[in-house]
């Protein structure tokens, strides 16, 4: 079945441009890391809250911190959809670049998504 493609753009045809499961399970992931907790209207507890440690000094602690708060958020908003394997979080020219291992529930196929905030380098 297909799924919008986020974010929401135009195909070549006219029509809204649709991407496979797969693909629409990275672009929840995406929306899940980035989204601030209390951003999306009637969902107050959705996102993770990673887009404010974006500007604090790397850390050990930072780094443990935001691979705790994707990891939980992951769990908490796609656990029906993934199994979350692993979370990594590496510090790139002033953003933070989550790389995250999961097994998609559908079919049991493992994927890596390589996620970092807009305007960093991925």
């Amino acid at each position: 079945m297909p799924h919008l493609d986020f974010p929401y753009a135009i195909d070549g045809t006219g029509r809204s441009a649709q991407t496979s499961a797969a693909d629409h399970v990275r672009d929840l992931i995406e929306q899940v890391l980035f989204t601030a907790p209390g951003e999306r209207a009637m969902r107050p507890t959705f996102g993770s809250g990673l887009m404010a440690l974006v500007f604090e000094p790397d850390s050990v602690q930072l780094a443990a911190t935001t691979q705790f708060l994707a990891q939980a958020s992951l769990q908490q908003h796609l656990s029906h959809l993934i199994a979350v394997q692993a979370v990594t979080v590496e510090p790139i020219d002033s953003a933070l670049v989550v790389s995250v291992d999961y097994t998609l529930l559908e079919d049991g196929s493992n994927q890596v998504a390589r996620l970092s905030a807009p305007g960093g380098v991925a």
